[in-house]
């Protein structure tokens, strides 16, 4: 499609654009319809400042025409009111000024003209700045149209990211659940849609119970494939070969070795801390490694909570690390309550953390283990006022259960 003069005419797409010529002068407006027609635009004329708003409204139209002077509403009012609504696309503004107005100018920017055209007007000033005006609204349209693009890529992964999250929450075990002779409680909040935090519990013997919780280092896409690795890895069947010495006795600390040297890679910074815990129920006790994991507090039913570890070092950071199976009495009616760093770290409005201190507090005053896990995250969520976590929250207790 070419204009009069032979060259490619200014239009958007197929269709037109509309521009709305205002001008209480009618051989004036058609003068410029005349050459916006040739041009390929489609011109629509008003003989005042209130008619133009209503075709700008009414057409969506992308740019406008004015006079500076015009009855019931001039150049500037007209220009103000545009801005003022929001529309969903730019509008260009071009004014057309006397000579003895050029003082005007000034003005009319800060009423949101965006370029001036002075009378008498010439046909090659019209045809260089409505040119100009389309350039930019084709700019903007390809933005637009990048912009939606995005967007619909960005809803495909987001969707993509939900239904791995729900791959990777199938993973998890029940929130409730007796196993062997113990009784299980625990509550999982990621911080985004996918999570590195993972955790499993199961019977390994008739005279075991084992649990672990994971915590990956980092968050997002690949935080979470390391934990869903984790979490179809760490089975029964891989604790009962891994996690007992040659005796019989329960060794964690050789699963977690294990664990490091299958995870660690020379040119990686991927790594997780860990807390890997067996239930011996014929000795009452509890065999456990702890590999970075925050301390769990063993919680009994007169209110008592006392920490049980103290620290260890991450898994597949390093080479050649020792990591150390230690054990305690864990009796019936008894709990050990683990918790992932986002409750120790979570901060209020102040950037205050809630702290190892309140998490214990919190521990302290619930009586019934099983209440544990939701009321940790309901302390959680008052002391950050609803807002999301900052990090994954793991909470997982095991509970011995009184036996007959």
């Amino acid at each position: 499609m070419y204009d009069y003069q032979g060259e490619p005419r200014s239009d958007l797409s197929a269709v037109p654009v509309k521009v709305v010529v205002a001008d209480d002068d009618a051989l004036q407006r058609a003068y410029f319809s005349a050459i916006l027609t040739k041009l390929g635009f489609e011109p629509h004329e008003a003989e005042d400042g209130c008619r133009a708003l209503d075709l700008v409204n009414e057409l969506s139209a992308k740019i406008l025409i004015c006079d500076l002077e015009m009855p019931g509403m001039n150049g500037y009012e007209l220009a103000r009111r545009i801005r003022q609504d929001s529309s969903d696309h730019y509008i260009h503004i071009l004014m057309v000024t006397g000579q003895n107005q050029r003082n005007e100018r000034e003005h009319a920017l800060e009423a949101g003209i965006d370029d001036f055209m002075a009378k008498p007007l010439d046909t090659a000033s019209l045809t260089a700045r409505v040119r100009s005006a389309s350039r930019l609204l084709r700019h903007e349209e390809q933005l637009r149209e990048r912009s939606r693009i995005i967007a619909e890529a960005k809803e495909r992964i987001e969707d993509d990211l939900r239904a791995a999250a729900n791959a990777q929450r199938r993973l998890l075990p029940d929130e409730h659940r007796d196993v062997g002779k113990c009784s299980f409680h625990a509550a999982f909040r990621p911080s985004n849609i996918l999570s590195g935090d993972m955790f499993g519990y199961f019977p390994v013997s008739e005279a075991h119970t084992a649990f672990y919780a994971v915590d990956v280092a980092g968050h997002g896409v690949h935080a979470s494939l390391m934990s869903v690795a984790l979490g179809h890895l760490l089975t029964a069947e891989y604790f009962t070969a891994h996690a007992f010495d040659a005796e019989g006795r329960p060794d964690p600390a050789a699963l977690v070795h294990g664990l490091n040297d299958r995870f660690y890679r020379d040119d990686g910074t991927e790594y997780f801390t860990m807390f890997c815990g067996i239930v011996e129920h014929a000795s009452d006790r509890l065999y456990y490694c702890q590999a970075g994991y925050p301390s769990p507090y063993k919680v009994s039913l007169d209110g008592t909570a006392n920490e049980v570890g103290d620290g260890g070092f991450p898994v597949a950071l390093l080479l050649n690390v020792a990591f150390e199976t230690r054990n305690t009495p864990f009796h019936a009616q008894e709990a050990v309550a683990l918790f992932s760093d986002g409750a120790t770290e979570a901060e209020n409005f102040e950037n205050q953390p809630f702290g190892e201190a309140r998490v214990e507090a919190v521990l302290k005053d619930v009586r019934d283990p099983a209440m544990i896990p939701d009321k940790l995250v309901d302390a959680l969520d008052q002391w950050r006022n609803g807002r999301t976590l900052d990090d994954d929250l793991t909470v997982l207790v095991c509970e011995r259960t009184p036996q007959p």
